[in-house]
């Protein structure tokens, strides 16, 4: 049974649509975070376009080493060709301040160094993964995206993020069950500024709650307060004495002096309820 076989019209129209759209770029170098969103792109880019894709990865303090690790681990399964460059985006005021459109200044300054790397080696075009329903909420990266002529495959073909896990998972992608993930800079309250002591402490406090069967979790910085983040179905676990007395003795260790739990459980982009309406 194909691919197409299991999935519905629908779907197999979308990705028909998203093939014929790669396929007529000739060549492309696609932004790959080893995300649900990257990972599908990729490999319908590789697979399509062969030695003509590649894969760029951004590196920043921002980016757990947990998740450049899956990158190039289904890079290297794959065969596909993996480029990973360094960037520093705390040489951006507007980065470093957090200030609302940090993303913006984040994604330009990847996106450029994507564009240099494409062009040495000979891809004329850059993608990157964002999805329909990234058109609903706040995402100045997207700008960024739109000034440097980068094209965006899965919106041009119409996929939601539960199309593209629905097709990763007919595909055999195991990102077609990942959380969802977001740099650590999107941790912080707008205005506080970054730091890449901070943005340690988030990632060892994040690790850790992984390593205690938190997988969709967020640890949201508001100056020496933590405020953890998990669905409503795990609140309960996170509560109990033995799990809480050991999130809070190590989010101690790790620098924090407050320990809080968000009643209202995990959502994404929860930060952007911050910015001045």
């Amino acid at each position: 049974m194909t691919v197409n076989e299991t999935l519905s019209d629908e779907l197999q129209n979308k990705l028909s649509g998203l093939e014929r759209y790669i396929a007529d770029l000739g060549s492309l170098a696609v932004g790959f975070s080893g995300g649900v969103d990257s990972t599908l792109l990729l490999k319908v880019a590789y697979d399509t376009l062969g030695d003509k894709a590649l894969a760029v990865t951004g590196v920043d303090a921002s980016l757990p080493e947990r998740e450049l690790d899956e990158a190039k681990r289904f890079c290297s399964e794959h065969g596909i060709a993996h480029v990973i460059c360094r960037v520093d985006p705390m040489k951006e005021e507007g980065y470093r301040k957090n200030t609302a459109d940090r993303c913006y200044y984040c994604k330009r300054m990847i996106f450029s160094e994507i564009i240099k790397i494409a062009a040495g080696h000979g891809i004329d075009h850059v993608a990157e993964g964002s999805n329909t329903d990234d058109l609903g909420d706040y995402r100045p990266g997207l700008r960024a995206v739109s000034e440097l002529s980068v094209v965006s495959p899965l919106r041009e073909a119409g996929l939601s993020k539960t199309d593209i896990r629905t097709i990763s998972k007919a595909m055999g992608l195991p990102t077609w069950s990942k959380p969802a993930y977001a740099c650590l800079a999107s941790r912080f309250v707008y205005g506080e500024e970054i730091t890449e002591e901070k943005l340690k402490m988030i990632d060892l406090a994040e690790q850790f709650l992984i390593e205690n069967g938190f997988y969709e979790e967020r640890v949201r910085m508001h100056g020496n307060i933590a405020r953890i983040e998990v669905p409503a179905q795990d609140i309960p676990r996170l509560a109990s004495d033995e799990i809480r007395c050991r999130v809070y003795e190590r989010f101690k260790e790790i620098g924090f002096s407050f320990v809080t739990l968000d009643m209202l459980g995990y959502r994404t982009g929860s930060m952007n309820a911050t910015i001045p309406g």
